[in-house]
């Protein structure tokens, strides 16, 4: 029995499988690589990840603490700063740094709770587009182009003040709004695809419309969807900062970039930093999870990769 065991972990098959799996490794890494913005991107996203994960060990305060002593203290570097405060305080006193950091789990939550919803919707309802047609198709795609007539952000903050301001309720309105995207994505590549002769074949074996969708043509249509979901990460952060910016997301004393931004929009002539920080951080971490995306793009587009 341990002989035939061996045997089964070592035959060409299993062999052939993981050389092919690191072989896919290797080239993806290759032209993800020769984009240097994207490895920027990655190594920030990766370092925005750490932060998040481990903020209660980073931050040298709590978000929500406030020092009665110390309002609107400067950065450490400017005349008046403090060394307990490296990047100052907020106007009632709050380490902003501690903000900061812990702001960044409200990012990466906001990140992925909206791009899982509109990218799984998206899925479906663009499989139901794509394989049935008709006036299924005509239907759908007919909401998604009235959903898309809409500024985005617009759409978002008439659902929120339908729904009521709050973090849950401006991250579901921002999914509705990315999920046409995917819906369409996912409905081009299920019209490409179905013609093919390996679906053909999986109809003629016996396959059921539902292992057809899932099983055969879904797996073939994943690249522009990874890429797709990585820039509406990025659009989901952007966005929730607006939300919470206009007050309809996040509420305080969440420390959440947008709400940080809306908090101390009345000081940002006598206090420089209060703004700053926030927006710096919003802009760095869009900016490098776009640049993921443009990596991932050249990566797993065909079209693209250079020979």
């Amino acid at each position: 029995m341990a002989d035939t065991i061996t045997d089964i972990d070592n035959s060409p098959e299993v062999i052939s499988s993981s050389a092919m799996r690191r072989q896919m490794l290797k080239e993806f890494w290759f032209y993800f690589s020769e984009n240097r913005g994207a490895v920027i991107g990655l190594f920030v996203f990766l370092a925005l990840v750490f932060v998040a994960v481990f903020a209660g060990l980073i931050a040298p305060h709590s978000p929500f603490e406030q020092h009665r002593d110390a309002v609107l203290v400067p950065p450490i570097w400017t005349d008046g700063g403090r060394a307990g405060y490296l990047l100052g305080t907020d106007p009632v006193g709050r380490d902003i740094l501690s903000r900061l950091i812990y702001g960044a789990q409200y990012s990466l939550f906001i990140g992925i709770f909206v791009t899982t919803l509109s990218l799984v919707g998206g899925i479906l309802v663009g499989l139901i587009a794509g394989y049935y047609r008709g006036w299924v198709d005509t239907v759908i795609m007919r909401v998604m182009d009235i959903i898309l007539a809409f500024p985005s952000l617009l759409l978002a903050l008439v659902l929120v003040a339908i729904l009521g301001p709050s973090l849950t309720n401006g991250m579901i309105a921002i999914a509705l709004t990315l999920q046409p995207h995917f819906v369409r994505l996912t409905r081009a590549a299920v019209m490409a695809e179905k013609s093919r002769d390996y679906v053909t074949a999986a109809r003629l074996a016996g396959a059921g419309p539902i292992r057809l969708m899932f099983r055969t043509i879904l797996p073939n249509c994943t690249a522009p969807l990874i890429v797709q979901a990585t820039l509406s990460f990025s659009n989901a952060i952007l966005d929730a900062a607006a939300l919470g910016f206009l007050g309809m997301g996040a509420q305080p004393p969440a420390p959440e970039w947008g709400t940080m931004l809306a908090e101390a929009r009345e000081f940002i002539l006598r206090a420089w930093w209060v703004v700053t920080f926030p927006g710096l951080a919003i802009l760095i971490t869009v900016l490098a999870i776009n640049l993921m995306g443009d990596g991932l793009r050249d990566a797993l587009d065909p079209k693209l990769k250079r020979s």
